[in-house]
């Protein structure tokens, strides 16, 4: 088969996916893929039309030290802090990485295309601290296709309203729970309006919203093994499509408001879906689960390249898998619910695991890059 038929032949899922209204992004980002042309290759041959980043996928990126040697001298000479060095070494990734999704960008109007990078970890908590730190990110980043990501935290909440009032665009993440999702929608709203009065124009900002989907399983599954019961065991691997599914209820109502309404008439973007933490935990399950389930239009999917690839090799398009199922999905949560498992407890669990999960990355991360300016004489501390 030569590369031409076989690129074909691969893209097939993911191309059926794409035309399903689903753009495909992949989740991670290194200096390696972006200096091969890997990522180059991705864009052309498996549909790839966006990156999203995150502290965990930097930590294995700049960690492992590949590709980053000149750059790390570089700033060990001008003796600047580690944490200057590693914002200076993820930016520059983020900007590469857009100028290649460039082309993308501008063909969809700036719906795809687009480059996530999230702000410090450690600010979860702090309202303005995250606002100033988005501002900085955008500016550092400095390109139209930057999305800046925000954790819907409490916290994060007013910093994603004030910091797509100002005109960027923002990757609202970490989302587990269905009332978290609506808040993070209503964020997006209320920033929209405040960029309105600040003049600006509502067309060039754009958001997703990345509701995460197998850590749900995990979590639940992980409870419904310990119960035994045969009912329990029938509904493992279903509450993440359920949850999943009645968020894009939830996006539907959102975006059919009146309030929505009066938003799109000044050429306002709705903040899309984001399916994110698409890669299967369990071995027992498709691993495709989380892509196949998981087909609807507007919305974005965001896989490890692994489950990108499975995609191609062997992904399930049979059309929109989501629309018509929120009455099979909300009688699944209940079921999970009336076994004595409480969901608001799971997703506030998760949501604290995910906050701490990317600090304790983000700090390994410092500490690597802290080593590496040591080695050549500077102390970054």
């Amino acid at each position: 088969m030569t590369d031409v038929t076989e690129a074909i032949a691969t893209a097939g899922a993911l191309k059926r996916l794409a035309d399903e209204g689903v753009s495909v992004w992949l989740d991670d980002l290194s200096r390696g893929r972006i200096a091969s042309g890997n990522l180059a290759e991705l864009i052309e041959n498996r549909n790839v039309v966006g990156v999203t980043t995150n502290p965990s996928i930097f930590q294995a990126a700049i960690g492992s030290g590949a590709g980053y040697e000149e750059q790390l001298t570089d700033l060990a000479v001008r003796g600047v802090t580690v944490d200057e060095a590693v914002r200076m070494m993820t930016t520059a990734d983020v900007r590469a990485a857009s100028d290649i999704l460039h082309s993308v960008y501008t063909a969809s109007e700036g719906r795809d295309g687009r480059v996530s990078i999230e702000v410090d970890p450690r600010l979860a908590h702090a309202t303005e601290a995250t606002i100033a730190e988005a501002k900085q990110l955008a500016w550092l980043v400095d390109r139209p296709n930057v999305m800046i990501k925000i954790p819907a935290t409490k916290a994060g909440l007013p910093a994603i309203t004030e910091v797509v009032g100002l005109g960027i665009s923002v990757n609202v993440t970490l989302i587990f729970s269905l009332e978290r999702y609506r808040e993070a929608m209503a964020a997006y709203l209320a920033g929209l309006e405040k960029a309105r009065e600040r003049g600006i124009d509502l067309a060039t900002i754009h958001s997703v919203a990345s509701f995460f989907v197998s850590r749900v399983d995990s979590e639940i599954d992980k409870r419904l093994t310990a119960l035994g019961t045969d009912e329990a065991l029938a509904l493992k691997g279903r509450a993440a499509l359920a949850n999943a599914r009645l968020a894009y209820e939830a996006y539907e109502e959102v975006f059919g408001s009146e309030r929505w309404l009066a938003l799109a008439a000044e050429k306002a973007n709705k903040q899309r879906p984001l399916w994110a933490s698409t890669g299967v935990k369990d071995p027992a399950y498709k691993d495709t689960l989380y892509v196949d389930e998981l087909v609807a239009p507007g919305t974005v999917n965001t896989m490890p390249e692994a489950t990108l690839n499975a995609v191609a090799d062997h992904g399930e398009i049979t059309g929109d898998t989501v629309t018509g199922g929120y009455g099979a999905a909300r009688a699944d949560l209940d079921a999970v619910e009336k076994l004595g498992i409480s969901y608001d407890e799971i997703v506030q669990q998760l949501e604290d695991e995910g906050v701490a999960k990317f600090e304790a990355a983000w700090q390994d991360l410092l500490d690597a890059v802290a080593k590496s300016l040591e080695s050549k004489g500077v102390d970054a501390r």
